[in-house]
């Protein structure tokens, strides 16, 4: 069995462990539902092993990691905590030794959320490429300039090191070590099992422009926004806009740039972009693609695509589909 060790410490993040956890589990459940044998063994494990409680207040039981013997271990992560928490853990003595000791010897081992910080001030990342916490990026950068960050990524894999950004992301780096080590197959089932809304992939923005705009606008622009990433085939000018806000075009236009610091011409390519993101790296095709956006012909969102992400959508779908 594949065995998986997550390092956890007072006041860390339940749901860094658990999101991960659930993912793994229902691979097993999976497997077995089908008349196969279960691939993980799942562990939680702390500096001194007993009770854990996390900043939640919900405690955990755990093993002891100095227990672990060196190579017994296929993939050790780390899980993430707010500021005091993290501090006090990259400072422990025990939890130090062992996550070095235990991460040269593992096939595979990284961290979710900020528990990036932990390994990072092993001296485990350099000059490696890395996401943590979109709210910790400033901080990580400036505490470790030799780390190459990505800001924007869910997750990022460089060789044996995969790390992943804030809290639930944790969830989608988990649903991508499962299709690396048992296919693509098994990993739809788990995500269905989980009602998750999609697999997203390692490259796309933690920063979601329909999220930030609905945080900052009050209704009716909140719902507005809500409807437009559902219908993004839909006439989406200001005019067509406007008469569903209820306001009038100028109003309309003032309001929303106020609210999302976008003109609502320039929201909607980002939103259509980000769709058409996720659309590709699924392997449809462009004219699909295109037509589910909102940016037909096909060539409109060729010119859109690469004029936003540098490539073109069909080189972006050749080098991401099904990964």
């Amino acid at each position: 069995m594949h065995r998986i060790v997550l390092a956890v410490y007072p006041g860390f993040e339940l749901l860094d462990a658990s999101g991960p956890v659930s993912v793994f589990n229902g691979a097993n459940r999976a497997l077995e539902q089908s008349g196969g044998q279960p691939f993980y063994r799942i562990e939680l494990a702390s500096a001194q092993g007993g009770l854990v409680t996390s900043s939640s207040g919900v405690a955990v039981d755990t093993g002891p990691l100095g227990g672990l013997a060196s190579g017994s271990v296929d993939t050790l992560l780390v899980v993430g905590a707010e500021r005091e928490p993290l501090v006090q853990a990259m400072a422990e003595p025990r939890l130090r030794e062992s996550l070095a000791r235990l991460a040269g010897s593992a096939q595979r081992f990284g961290s979710i959320c900020t528990g990036a910080f932990v390994l990072a001030a092993l001296g485990l990342l350099e000059g490696r490429r890395v996401a943590t916490h979109w709210d910790a990026c400033a901080p990580f950068a400036a505490a470790f300039p030799s780390v190459r960050l990505d800001a924007d990524a869910l997750y990022v894999t460089d060789g044996p090191l995969w790390t992943s950004a804030g809290v639930t992301t944790g969830i989608d780096m988990a649903l991508a070590m499962l299709a690396h080590d048992l296919g693509a197959t098994i990993t739809g089932p788990v995500a269905k099992r989980l009602v998750l809304y999609a697999r997203r992939p390692g490259h796309q923005s933690q920063f979601s422009p329909l999220l930030q705009a609905q945080a900052n606008a009050d209704s009716p622009l909140a719902d507005l926004i809500a409807w437009i990433q559902t219908h993004l085939d839909a006439p989406l000018d200001v005019c067509a806009l406007a008469a569903r806000a209820g306001l009038s075009e100028r109003t309309f236009h003032r309001r929303f740039v106020a609210a999302t610091g976008q003109t609502p011409a320039r929201f909607v390519e980002m939103a259509r972009l980000d769709a058409a993101r996720m659309l590709l790296s699924r392997g449809l095709s462009l004219k699909s693609v295109a037509a589910q956006v909102g940016l037909f012909p096909a060539t409109r969102l060729s010119e859109a695509f690469e004029r936003r992400f540098g490539v073109t959508p069909r080189l972006f779908r050749d080098m991401h589909a099904d990964l």
